[in-house]
């Protein structure tokens, strides 16, 4: 719940009269974790903020990118709230505040290129198979480990409006320069920090070989610790700092996952007892979000699009639907217990790729498979969602979220950001994932829910060796406490254009193809990176009714154009050279208005927008069917291979060694 839990602290006055104590004694940065996006664009409006609620209005279309075509860089900001001796929200803090004097810090760094590499998730059983691949140093052959981090350096920034500190000063290797973007304040003071330009290289030209694990590269993802020192009326008073992670670009900025980041830590706090679970299930706030996440997958998944999406047989958001699924009656119970039982359960469903959310998990691998092969909500959300199959909740409407954090009273708007900041995140299959990885699941690296632990500033990074064991990576010295600059980002993939590139739908190994191959499901991170997506140019023609009979509208609606489809490289390795030239000539996924008024079709559609040369001139099914095969270099009796075996067209098929889904030593 957003609603004002202030309760103040009541004292007395020389009358005996009662009144609440609203002296700030503490201040806290809201978000905790505040999420910034890579972009291209260099012009003074190539940026906007992130969200800021839970339910921001739907972006603009063409909003994400500037006149020239380039990818706006989200920005987070970050807000101080004062705190009473009893702990409740008295205020925001800003430089308005007569008396108040703030200073900002930030830290951030991008330490990928000397840590470990990505194989699995280290906190998984699937880690301690003898057959997994080791985790090993990235770049074992320089020694000098401290030329590998890009590190500016922590900067600081008076809270006068317009302030302006670039995040230079890092290098790699001693010979590139890497900015990491910058840090401002808003006509309040109110710290704005904005990451890098996307930019990643290989200063000795050295192939792009693998999804996740590059040596020789750099990119300008980053993370670190946010502070500020307050002083009011002369009097400094402690704040509790937050932490910036610089993600990728987000190219479906309006669209949720069915278990968002904010879900799973919330789940990770109440599961350790800091967080109550919910008094009472409530089907608008708890229940009806994830049943809508299912739908709105269908504008970047066209498994999901046809089973889950407009007039489909599991189309949740249908008022009949709807109606019946809000509803306690016993006469709906079974309607409610058969969406329930079919989300998958470990211990019942196996390796099966059935049962819901149609998603791969931490342990993905194209041979040997074990039940991590595939997602499973949180255990929280699966708790909600059985207390609602059996009538045991709230049905009664829930108010909702406003579309501005300041329409919230100052109590509710500390809880707003740190929601909307996590909930526009995925915490889909960590293989590595989007923003963050597994560690971030673990309690341990939190002060309190949502609030990173930092390590001291200054403080030695320790070195854990060669190789990153899981008992290493899980013992109480290990890196899962205490953190320091660039440290949630260093388990990411380098770079980040790599992994985008691979992170597609349907993949699957020779031996699994038949006429049971789906090419769209399971799939990754589609509502970060898209897999299959409506054309403006089918939306055009669905929005017209004179653009043709019922049937050739309803072609255009139900048709889906691969997202990658602009990668056109013959082998992996090709295509992931151009993902990094080009990344931002990709299409964004945006909100579009249905308006013939006919309800024939949804009255708002998620819609590319049309990418840029040469991105443009790719057949719309390239790169829909992907097979891992243990050559690097297939050559064209198995493509043929295995168009024969799909049904689809040779054009259509991608075949080639993908080192990510292959982290066992004998599956070559």
């Amino acid at each position: 719940m957003w609603a004002d839990e202030s309760n103040g602290s009541a004292v007395s006055d020389r009358d005996g009269n009662r009144r609440t104590d609203d002296r700030i004694v503490r201040v806290r940065i809201h978000p905790a974790i505040g999420i910034a996006r890579v972009g291209n664009s260099t012009r003074p409006d190539g940026w906007y903020y992130g969200p800021e609620t839970p339910d921001p209005e739907p972006t603009p279309p063409g909003f994400t990118k500037d006149a020239d075509g380039a990818i706006k860089r989200q920005a987070a900001r970050f807000r101080l709230y004062g705190h009473a001796a009893d702990g409740h929200v008295v205020r925001e803090v800003t430089v308005a505040d007569p008396g108040t004097r703030i200073t900002w810090g930030v830290h951030v760094a991008n330490r990928k290129a000397a840590w470990y590499q990505f194989q699995l998730p280290l906190d998984i059983p699937d880690s301690r198979d003898p057959a997994a691949r080791p985790s090993a140093r990235r770049n074992p052959s320089v020694t000098d480990r401290r030329s590998l981090v890009i590190d500016p350096g922590r900067k600081t920034l008076n809270a006068t409006p317009g302030g302006r500190v670039p995040f230079t000063g890092g290098r790699f290797l001693g010979r590139v320069d890497v900015p990491l973007g910058e840090m401002r304040t808003d006509e309040h003071g109110r710290l704005v920090v904005l990451g890098g330009l996307g930019a990643a290289g290989s200063p000795d030209h050295t192939p792009p070989a693998s999804v996740t694990n590059n040596d020789g590269w750099y990119d300008d993802i980053s993370d670190g610790p946010v502070t500020a020192s307050v002083t009011i009326d002369g009097v400094s008073v402690p704040v509790d700092p937050a932490w910036v992670v610089v993600a990728p670009p987000n190219f479906a900025p309006d669209l949720r996952t069915v278990r968002t980041l904010y879900d799973l830590l919330f789940d990770v706090f109440v599961g350790t007892g800091q967080l109550p679970f919910p008094a009472r299930v409530s089907f608008g706030e708890h229940i009806e979000p994830i049943l809508r996440r299912f739908c709105e997958l269908q504008w970047v998944n066209a498994g999901f699009a046809a089973k889950f999406g407009w007039a489909g047989p599991e189309y949740f958001l249908a008022p009949e639907a709807l109606r019946r699924l809000s509803s306690p009656a016993i006469e709906h119970r079974e309607v409610r217990r058969q969406v329930y039982t079919a989300l998958r359960d470990y211990n019942r469903d196996d390796k099966s790729p059935m049962p819901w959310p149609w998603l791969y998990g931490d342990g993905m691998a194209s041979v040997p498979r074990t039940v991590r092969q595939y997602m499973t909500l949180s255990p929280t959300q699966d708790r909600l969602l059985l207390a609602w199959s059996q009538g045991n909740f709230d049905a009664s409407p829930f108010a909702g979220y406003p579309h501005r954090v300041e329409d919230a009273p100052p109590a509710a708007q500390p809880g707003l950001l740190d929601r909307a900041a996590l909930d526009f995140c995925v915490a889909d299959a960590f293989h590595p994932g989007i923003e963050v990885t597994w560690p971030i699941r673990h309690a341990t690296m939190f002060a309190e829910p949502f609030r990173i632990r930092a390590r001291p500033e200054g403080d030695p990074d320790p070195d854990y060796g060669n190789t990153l064991t899981p008992d290493k990576a899980l013992a109480p010295d290990g890196p899962l406490y205490a953190q320091g600059p660039g440290d949630l980002s260093r388990w990411m993939a380098v770079p980040w254009q790599t992994d985008t590139a691979g992170c597609r739908a349907g993949y699957e190994s020779q031996a699994g193809l038949g006429p049971r191959y789906d090419p769209y499901v399971p799939t990754f991170w589609p509502a970060r990176v898209p897999n299959h997506v409506l054309k403006q140019s089918d939306y055009e023609k669905v929005n017209r009714p004179d653009s043709g009979g019922s049937s050739d509208r309803e072609a255009a609606f139900t048709h889906r154009a691969v997202w990658l489809r602009g990668l056109t490289g013959t082998t992996p390795e090709a295509q992931r050279r151009q993902m990094i030239d080009g990344w931002y000539k990709l299409g964004i996924v945006e909100v579009r208005p249905y308006t013939v008024g006919d309800g024939r079709f949804p009255a708002r559609m998620q819609v590319e927008s049309p990418p840029q040369p040469p991105f443009d001139q790719a057949r719309d099914a390239n790169n829909l069917v992907n097979v891992h095969v243990p050559e690097q270099a297939p050559d064209e009796p198995v493509i043929r291979d295995v168009a024969d075996a799909t049904g689809q067209h040779a054009a259509d098929v991608t075949v080639g060694y993908v080192d990510n889904i292959d982290p066992y030593l004998d599956s070559q």
